[in-house]
């Protein structure tokens, strides 16, 4: 067991960690979640030792290995296979079986694990490096947005590899779905405190959310408490009858901690601009083809025709023309046969990850924004900047000295400007964090034309894909069906198709009629069940409100009272007073129970009804 305990860092006036403490159990796999910047990836340098902590400690166990994987590339074998072999316990130096399994899940071919490591680009070294954490098998094994660089089927693989790890993981990733599926445990960094819970990430940031809802119901609570002793301070003051009161409350008053109301935390918040179509046929490519080797066709007589408010979603390996297909369609290379044609009526957004590379380092964002179309004026490109987190100064940073993450914003704030009726997105999510992504599915859920997009993200897949063009086995095809229709039908190369649990029937497909019957059920039932709870809440709210009068008008009592020095009112006023008090702090107890029992009532009514829309 790892013991992380009270530990501090900062960064110069910036506290990234104010005390925090949680533990880590056997064969425990937690993920660590937080926005960008709350310092995830400085926590695991800190329990990796290369960082120091400011106070506090973290007790290790005697012999207990710790493996971070690293971005520092540093190669020393000649082979990809030799290298990866390095890192095997000194039992099993000679175990290279162990190696292949590994490299070959992480996409390396028999062939590649000859080559010298050098030959290969940065996102495969960066996997040779993961690979050779996961054949150490350490104790902790502490990953660092390993889904980078990796497409969808080495995703899959490394997800099912920590599913059947022995001892502890903690992971970081944007991707929501993978992390969900691997981890036991959710902790989270959040105003500079780290808190651990059993369960996944919905569960997390739920309880989060209603933690900081009675958070600020006390302090609102508290501060209307606090008013109302500070004006009985100052009006009885000078009443000598009254001062061992008055004492007594000033005393109460300093021991009070005064809760600081909660700081508004920037997120993302925006939707793209859709520009109007009437029309239903959007665009069509026609027997395409292009290739950069001539021996070696990457796309061969594509064909698609797409419809109005179609979502379709670009899978398969890197390194099979995903991302050529998508320039393809943007119109941004020229088939070498064949053709790709649009309705007129059409204006096409584009988001590519070598776009980044467009930006200028000498311009601010906002700049960026100006420049993005000609009809932009100073005041949307500032709203705009706003939308994308760059609030105010910030708005005024140069590109040069921007993130990744922030130039990716950028990009997706430069994509806003002008209003479309086809979005284009070449992996959209990298470099952005969880709640990041969270935003752009919800923009992107919301927009009313076409949707192409290239992704590796499940989460995204699931909750989008009306089709899919799918490069598998040396081919593209297209395949009409959400992403759970293609692994339960196709499947992946490898993997085959996913059966469905043992004992479930298939679900027959209702007729309009049936599924207008279902949906009017499903609202009545939800109608008699949340009813009582509203009328329970209404009650609530209205008895608070009624005793607060009622207390206001016991205070003005109480201060008449007070200044006819009537000892036996006062008394009787004093009582009646803590009396209303206690029963409205019990009322407000009731309350949140009751608006948490609704929202998850509620919460399965809707579950329900998205099921019936499927």
């Amino acid at each position: 067991m790892i013991s992380v305990e009270n530990i501090t860092k900062s960064f110069g006036n910036r506290v990234l960690f104010d005390g925090v403490s949680f533990k880590i159990n056997p064969r425990e796999r937690i993920g660590l979640v937080g926005r960008n910047g709350h310092g995830k990836t400085t926590l695991f340098r800190l329990m990796a030792g290369e960082e120091s902590m400011d106070n506090g400690a973290i007790v290790i166990p005697r012999n207990y290995r710790i493996s971070y994987v690293r971005q520092h590339i540093e190669f020393t074998e000649k082979t990809v296979l030799r290298e990866g072999m390095r890192d095997l316990p000194e039992s099993e130096r000679d175990h290279s079986w162990k190696v292949e399994k590994i490299l070959t899940g992480l996409g390396f071919s028999q062939a590649d694990m000859e080559k010298d490591p050098l030959e290969f680009s940065g996102g495969y070294q960066v996997r040779l490096n993961l690979a050779k954490v996961l054949v150490s098998e350490p104790d902790l094994l502490l990953l660092d947005e390993p889904t980078n660089y990796l497409d969808i089927t080495s995703i899959r693989w490394v997800e099912r590899f920590l599913l059947n790890w022995p001892h502890e993981v903690m992971l970081i990733t944007h991707n929501r779905s993978f992390m969900d599926k691997i981890i036991t445990h959710t902790v989270g960094i959040h105003r500079s405190k780290v808190r651990k819970i059993a369960g996944n990430t919905g569960k997390y940031y739920a309880q989060l959310a209603q933690d900081e809802e009675i958070y600020e119901k006390t302090r609102s609570n508290d501060e209307r408490r606090r008013k109302e002793v500070e004006l009985f301070i100052s009006r009885f003051r000078a009443k000598a009858r009254l001062a061992n009161m008055v004492q007594s409350r000033i005393k109460t008053l300093k021991k009070t901690e005064k809760l600081k109301k909660l700081e508004q935390i920037k997120s993302l918040d925006f939707s793209f601009r859709s520009s109007p179509f009437s029309g239903k046929h959007v665009m069509t490519a026609k027997d395409v083809s292009f290739s950069y080797q001539p021996d070696k066709p990457l796309i061969r007589n594509f064909n698609i025709s797409i419809g109005s408010g179609e979502r379709i979603c670009i899978v398969g390996k890197n390194g099979k023309g995903k991302t050529t297909l998508l320039k393809l369609l943007a119109g941004a290379i020229t088939p070498q046969q064949g053709e790709v044609t649009y309705n007129p009526r059409i204006t096409k957004g584009v988001f590519e990850q070598t776009n980044i590379r467009s930006l200028v380092d000498t311009r601010t964002v906002e700049d960026e924004m100006l420049s993005s179309h000609s009809d932009v004026d100073r005041q949307s490109a500032r709203n705009i900047c706003g939308a994308m987190m760059f609030e105010g100064d910030d708005a005024l940073k140069k590109i040069s000295v921007l993130s990744g993450g922030e130039k990716s914003r950028v990009m997706l704030g430069k994509l806003l400007v002008t209003p479309v009726n086809l979005l284009l997105l070449d992996e959209p999510t990298n470099h952005l964090d969880m709640e990041s992504c969270d935003a752009l599915l919800a923009a992107i859920d919301s927009f009313d034309g076409v949707v192409i997009m290239v992704t590796h993200n499940e989460m995204f897949l699931h909750a989008l894909a009306q089709r899919l063009i799918v490069f598998q086995n040396d081919r593209v095809e297209v395949f009409s069906g959400s992403y759970g229709d293609f692994l339960e039908k196709v499947g992946w190369e490898h993997e085959g198709p996913v059966q469905k649990p043992e004992g479930k029937k298939t679900v027959l497909k209702l007729t309009k009629k049936e599924l207008r019957q279902r949906r009017s059920e499903i609202i009545t039932e939800k109608g008699k069940v949340l009813k009582p709870i509203e009328q329970s809440i209404a009650k609530a709210e209205n008895d608070i409100e009624r005793f607060e009068d009622e207390l206001s008008k016991l205070n003005q009592a109480m201060q008449k009272a007070s200044q006819n020095q009537d000892g036996k009112k006062i008394v009787e006023f004093s009582r009646s007073i803590h009396k209303r008090q206690s029963e409205i702090d019990r009322i407000f107890d009731e309350l949140e129970k009751l608006t948490g029992f609704f929202e998850e009532k509620r919460a399965k009514f809707e579950k329900k009804l998205e099921e019936l829309e499927k």
